[in-house]
C-alpha cells in the first residue's frame, strides 16, 4: 500500500507563504502543507468558480489555526482537529500553520494552476 511522510515527501511547491510537500496516493493527492506567514491569498484564487477552491480536500490540523470562508459562514479548526472542505471556501491560516490534507487528484491540479499562474503574474 502507498504511503507518504512529511520528512521523505518532496517540496512540490514553495513561496515565501507556503510550503506543500505532495505525494499522489491512487486518486488522491496527500499534501504536507505549511502555511508560513498568514496571508489572506483569496486573490490567488482569481479565475475559479465563484473565486473560490473548488477542490474539496479531508485534513487534520497539526498546528495553528485554519479558517475557511463560505460565502455564508466560516469554519475555523485547530490543532487535532480532522475537517472536510466542500468546494466553494477560501482559507486563511494563522501564521505557522501545519496541515495534512487530502485532495482529488484531478480536481487539485486544477486547482494548483490557476494558483500558480496568479501567483506569476503578481510577481511581474
Amino acid at each position: 500500500m502507498p504511503g507518504a511522510r512529511k520528512d521523505t515527501t518532496p517540496i512540490t511547491a514553495e513561496n515565501p507563504h507556503y510550503i506543500g510537500r505532495s505525494a499522489e496516493l491512487g486518486d488522491f493527492t496527500v499534501t504536507f502543507e505549511t502555511l508560513r506567514s498568514g496571508i489572506d491569498p483569496a486573490p490567488f484564487f482569481k479565475g475559479l468558480p465563484d473565486d473560490r477552491c473548488s477542490c474539496p480536500h479531508w485534513g487534520l490540523v497539526m498546528s495553528g489555526r485554519l479558517t475557511m470562508r463560505y460565502r455564508d459562514h466560516d469554519e475555523t479548526f485547530e490543532p487535532g482537529d480532522v475537517f472536510y472542505l466542500p468546494p466553494g471556501h477560501l482559507p486563511l491560516a494563522a501564521p505557522n500553520t501545519e496541515l495534512i490534507t487530502f485532495s482529488p487528484t484531478a480536481e487539485l491540479k486544477e486547482v494548483n494552476a490557476v494558483l500558480a499562474r496568479n501567483q506569476e503574474a503578481v510577481r511581474s
